[in-house]
């Protein structure tokens, strides 16, 4: 396999982000010489004809939804530095506690910079809870402009209001959630204003061994992945080379952009999927126990149909809610030059969606025409959640130099559904990052966890989803909390959420659109 970029990167340095593409290009060219057969079913590939039939899954609404900043990132035809190329991030936020998922897109820079008063920022959008947005960015204390990377949503003190970490190219920002609806920028006080300088691209804690601790895991471009395990007495040991995610199946390096963390295969380990830069395939990384990986990207039937795609957002969903997870990737080259290159590829790409066939394999599921999986994107970052309170995972997508992309799920399963809000105890962190949760219904045990981060740069529902199939009996549930703790208890009810707090049991519930109870927000038990 070859990474356009890896040979380049690995003889210049760490200066990735201000590389000239013109040098990049110019490697490039010649080793694509001379593959015109494959180039045109590449090409194909990227950009089929979209199917006139089957189901429709996905809807893009955000022109409807008012979901319409623009996010700028480089230049809109040609781009000089790497800088230009790598795009934001997005986060599904509830930064107002009202039960319904708000959202803020990152923004980005030119580098002829912009005249006084128009310069780009980043936009909070609030959920009015009847499928629109609402930009409340200014009113929010949110207005920062720069050359933004990646966001991250967590309680770092424990308050109880969810805070905002967006990462820039220069200085990176920490906002404090005030518990008002504003923030209050409190980088310098907290000591977190610088940036790295590494090729890391995507970074997410989860526990990958099942000691109750979490692990580091990291997603490098064009050099070795980084998997840290948690020793539980401050320090983390390297086990990127022995676990087997440092490299693919054949023993190469990957350029890797984004992680999904997920048990695909309801055995309560968490596998790691990895999207990579064009004309290589995505590694799906198999958990076999103790954090050891097995690359079976092939084995499982997903490897061959992204070789042609540039991956950045992706995640584990069960967008038809029948209880197993599948998989989503957003693509988008970096290069607009590659539109007239006859490399086999497009600097547009639409979207990617696998379904999981009960841990055994993954399906693809063709794109109908003018639907959101047909759709041609520039994508970057991308976050997943249930946005509507309808029990279905709906995408974001961040895209280079245009509006999001907002896919409403409309798949037309009957599926129930539930899902379930942490508030962690007096030795938790009240967000419940890094809780584990294992819900048991119909003979079937799934696993999901609370974490902040991952995707592309991006941060998902921090709300714990599981499908349950047809099955409407009520489910058992066991979480362990941060603090070691483990509480058991049954559901009384589906297609719902619960918010659940350690030691407490269940506190809320909302049913944003079930008949039986059109609740709008979360009502005190």
């Amino acid at each position: 396999m070859f990474f356009p970029r890896r040979s380049f990167l690995k003889s210049l340095g760490r200066s990735t982000l201000v590389l000239s593409l013109e040098n990049v290009l110019a490697g490039v060219r010649p080793l694509f010489a001379g593959r015109t057969q494959s180039s045109a079913t590449s090409q194909k590939s990227t950009n089929p004809a979209p199917t006139p039939s089957l189901g429709v899954n996905f809807l893009n609404i955000a022109k409807e939804s008012g979901l319409n900043a623009k996010t700028i990132f480089g230049g809109e035809h040609k781009n000089k530095f790497l800088l230009e190329t790598t795009g934001c991030g997005v986060a599904f936020y509830d930064y107002d506690h009202d039960g319904w998922l708000d959202i803020f897109l990152v923004n980005g820079w030119r580098l002829e910079g912009f005249p006084k008063g128009q310069e780009p920022h980043a936009h909070l959008f609030k959920n009015n809870r009847d499928g629109t947005f609402a930009d409340v960015t200014a009113s929010a204390g949110l207005i920062h402009s720069g050359w933004g990377q990646g966001v991250c949503v967590g309680d770092y003190d424990n308050d109880g209001f969810d805070d905002l970490f967006v990462s820039y190219f220069g200085r990176n920002v920490l906002y404090h959630n005030n518990g008002n609806g504003t923030f209050t920028d409190v980088s310098e006080k907290a000591g977190v204003g610088d940036s790295n300088a590494y090729y890391g691209l995507t970074a997410i804690f989860a526990d990958l061994n099942n000691d109750g601790k979490l692990d580091l895991v990291v997603a490098d471009d064009s050099t070795p992945n980084y998997l840290y395990l948690n020793k539980g007495n401050g320090t983390f040991e390297d086990v990127s080379s022995i676990s087997g995610y440092a490299l693919n199946e054949s023993g190469h390096e990957t350029a890797s952009m984004g992680i999904a963390v997920g048990d695909y295969r309801n055995n309560g380990l968490l596998d790691l999927y990895n999207t990579v830069f064009s004309d290589d395939y995505n590694p799906l990384y198999r958990n076999d126990g103790d954090a050891i990986f097995t690359d079976v990207s092939y084995q499982i039937g997903i490897a061959a149909a992204t070789i042609p795609f540039l991956g950045w957002g992706t995640g584990f969903l069960d967008y038809d809610n029948d209880g197993w997870k599948d998989l989503f990737v957003a693509n988008g080259h970096v290069y607009p030059e590659v539109d007239n290159s006859g490399w086999g590829t497009t600097f547009m790409q639409r979207p990617l969606l696998f379904r999981d066939l009960k841990g055994e394999k993954f399906e693809a599921i063709l794109p109908v025409k003018d639907t959101g999986l047909a759709r041609l994107m520039k994508a970057r970052g991308t976050a997943f959640g249930d946005l509507f309170n309808d029990g279905k995972i709906d995408v974001v997508v961040n895209q280079l130099d245009d509006v999001p992309v907002l896919l409403r799920n409309v798949s037309p399963d009957k599926n129930h559904w539930v899902g379930l809000k942490l508030i962690g105890g007096p030795k938790s962190p009240r967000d419940a990052v890094g809780a584990t949760l294992y819900l048991t219904a119909d003979g079937i045990r799934q696993r999901g966890d609370v974490l902040s981060g991952g995707s592309y740069a991006s941060s998902n529902d921090q709300r714990v989803h599981f499908g349950l199939s047809g099955n409407s009996t009520t489910p058992a549930v066991e979480i362990h909390w941060p603090s070691g703790a483990v509480e058991r208890l049954t559901l009384p009810a589906v297609d719902r959420f619960f918010t659940i707090e350690e030691g407490k049991g269940i506190v809320g519930e909302l049913c944003g659109s079930c008949a039986t109870s059109p609740a709008v927000s979360l009502e005190k038990k």
